[in-house]
């Protein structure tokens, strides 16, 4: 497939991806499909070559409906029916997918949607904070860590180093405190979809992104920033985090 059909392999990624989930009723159906299609970040990673294919061993950590483990799943049955396109660096042909979230009812929406693909996904009802971390190449933290406080935060970064492989990544979306208007909107917006969706009200704890690479460097991390709200009004960066491969 040429450059020039990213966008229906987009659209084919989208559509397959958010199939499964209308076995869990319209709610689960329309907000995978809402999710995957607005928010930059899925196809970013993928156009970046962000998740390429020595990463298979896969931990998401506040993993809400586990979408990332549908569009892994979406990914390698494109390249095993030729239909990738060539400016796309190839996926992992079989993720090992762990998935912890807090929330019992996006669990349970993952579960009833996700469980038949393979390899069959670890899906986790848990707290960020004290979950065991499986041995991975990639893990994956989008927009949640802000929900910890700063000690419990860098708890969980060292705790994730120890678990990635030599030559291992984070891919961290945080929002940067120091972006004034642009991070109090995000705030906004954060609160209020956590209270319509029943969750009440939770405090947050952010960082500028200053201090984001800082603390990343600290743990050995080399870190690249990449801009990660396109076409929305937050204040959204992803750090790709790193790890040295070790030499024999």
């Amino acid at each position: 497939m040429s450059g020039a059909s990213t966008d229906a392999a987009w659209r084919r990624l989208h559509e397959t991806a958010s199939a499964p989930y209308r076995q869990s009723g319209r709610f689960a159906w329309h907000f995978a499909r809402g999710k995957l299609g607005r928010d930059p970040i899925f196809r970013g990673v993928i156009e970046r070559g962000l998740l390429d294919a020595t990463r298979a061993r896969v931990v998401d950590i506040g993993s809400g409906q586990s979408l990332l483990a549908s569009l892994l799943s979406a990914m390698a049955g494109m390249q095993a029916q030729g239909h990738w396109p060539a400016s796309w660096a190839s996926t992992p042909e079989r993720a090992e997918y762990t998935g912890i979230e807090l929330m019992p009812n996006d669990v349970a929406r993952a579960r009833a949607s996700i469980a038949h693909l393979e390899p069959a996904p670890t899906l986790l009802c848990a707290d960020m904070r004290t979950a065991a971390l499986p041995a991975c190449d990639l893990v994956a933290i989008f927009d949640v860590l802000h929900y910890v406080d700063l000690h419990a935060q860098e708890a969980l970064l060292h705790r994730v180093r120890d678990a990635l492989a030599p030559g291992g990544r984070l891919l961290l979306r945080v929002c940067d405190a120091a972006s004034g208007r642009a991070f109090a909107f995000t705030q906004w917006v954060d609160r209020a979809v956590l209270f319509v969706r029943g969750h009440g009200t939770a405090r947050t704890w952010g960082r500028p992104l200053a201090e984001w690479t800082a603390l990343l460097s600290r743990l050995g991390f080399s870190v690249q920033i990449v801009p990660m709200s396109q076409g929305t009004p937050f204040a959204n960066v992803l750090l790709v985090a790193d790890l040295p491969t070790v030499t024999p």
